[in-house]
């Protein structure tokens, strides 16, 4: 009989999932040391790699697997995350944002408190462009559903190449980065967390922007600081989305909270609902159960 250990702020959820299930030659294990497989959350579970002496096979409930590709960290085990169900809660953060920024909402809520009858000229989203860097499952959702109300979307990867099937129109590599933005009215990053993507967003690459929005819903690391808020003073970008960042919660002292053009929203663009979660971990453990390959296999040397 497989053991499986559960960890994970959605546990009850989770176990009353699995007790609906007909998963076969599988039960809860509650020992650290006898799990053949672990469903967690990455970071609930980072002190405790060490502990598990049987485990075979963790699968995450996060997209975001960084916290456990650290060199340093264990890795002799497979290791799988969850994709294909964060696009559309993606695309609904940053359109809605678009939608609200570019038709002026917020100003009109403002101005409804004051009784003021103002009108403003305001733009579509037709034939804006749309830049994402991350050519995965989230950005090519994003593309698509960008596209269909009127934007041209451009992809950036590291290998300059489009996906299968792609939505784009175009996918820049990584090094054309510069070309890219300057074309862009939206800029969003959707990237994972790697030694390439640190600090990627800069002093350097913000300042080819010509007055874009900029929406980071992938990791907070890919931001430098003071390139941002260089970026906002000089124009370079008119407003940026923030929902991750380096530490989380965001520390009461940071500047982006006052900022005028800056939105800070607490990690909330797309979360894992544990009944999309366990379809694919139960998909995969059949898989695993069988020998068959693992599908959302991590690669630890790229980190996703």
């Amino acid at each position: 009989m497989n053991k499986l250990l559960i960890i994970s702020k959605e546990k009850e959820k989770y176990l009353s999932l699995f007790k609906q299930s007909d998963l076969p030659d599988l039960e809860i294990c509650h020992d650290l040391r006898k799990a053949d497989i672990v469903l967690a959350d990455p970071p609930l579970i980072l002190d405790l790699l060490n502990q598990f002496e049987s485990v075979d096979w963790v699968q995450s409930t996060f997209t975001g697997i960084d916290a456990l590709t650290h060199p340093d960290l264990r890795q002799d085990y497979d290791l799988t995350n969850v994709k294909g169900i964060f696009g559309q809660q993606i695309s609904e953060y940053v359109l809605g944002y678009c939608i609200q920024y570019f038709r002026h909402f917020s100003l009109y809520e403002q101005q409804q408190q004051k009784k003021q009858w103002q009108p403003h000229s305001y733009s579509s989203l037709t034939d804006k462009v749309m830049v994402i860097l991350g050519t995965g499952s989230i950005g090519c959702a994003l593309a698509k559903t960008a596209k269909a109300l009127g934007f041209t979307a451009y992809g950036i990867n590291r290998l300059g190449i489009p996906p299968k099937d792609s939505p784009f129109e175009k996918v820049f590599h990584i090094t054309e980065m510069s070309s890219a933005f300057k074309q862009a009215d939206v800029i969003v990053s959707t990237l994972p967390k790697t030694e390439q993507t640190v600090g990627l967003l800069n002093i350097d690459t913000l300042n080819d922007c010509n007055g874009a929005l900029l929406f980071n819903v992938g990791r907070g690391d890919v931001i430098d600081n003071y390139g941002l808020l260089h970026a906002l003073e000089s124009q370079s970008l008119s407003h940026a989305f923030l929902d991750v960042f380096i530490n989380e919660p965001l520390s009461q002292e940071c500047s982006y909270w006052h900022h005028p053009n800056i939105t800070v929203t607490p990690h909330i663009a797309a979360i894992s609902f544990p009944e999309q979660v366990f379809e694919q971990f139960s998909e995969n453990y059949l898989r695993w159960r069988d020998g068959f390959s693992l599908l959302n296999l991590v690669d630890f040397d790229k980190g996703y």
